[in-house]
């Protein structure tokens, strides 16, 4: 499942599958990862709207994704892909 809100300023995607969700297309700033629970896959963080190769993070259970937010701040020029490899439980924050 994957729900999308929208309103000027502040927008989220809320992901609960172990699926590719294409976030955004075009150019976006990534603000955060919320990690709602323990990971028990990966994360992986792409600009764009194609492929599975990371080209801004990987997140692990651990010491990459600790619980709470996961600041990042930057901008994906082409758009924002996540990849999650587990079923996990994460809130992606945009602009």
């Amino acid at each position: 499942m994957s729900t999308l809100v929208k309103q000027e300023g502040a927008n989220y995607t809320y992901i609960t599958t172990g699926a590719t969700t294409q976030v955004n297309k075009g150019r976006t700033t990534l603000e955060a990862i919320i990690v709602n629970k323990a990971l028990t896959g990966t994360i992986t963080i792409i600009d764009g709207i194609a492929g599975s190769t990371a080209n801004v993070a990987v997140m692990t259970n651990g010491t990459t994704a600790p619980l709470g937010v996961v600041p990042f701040n930057i901008i994906c020029g082409s758009g924002l892909r996540i990849i999650n490899s587990a079923t996990e439980d994460i809130t992606v924050t945009w602009r």
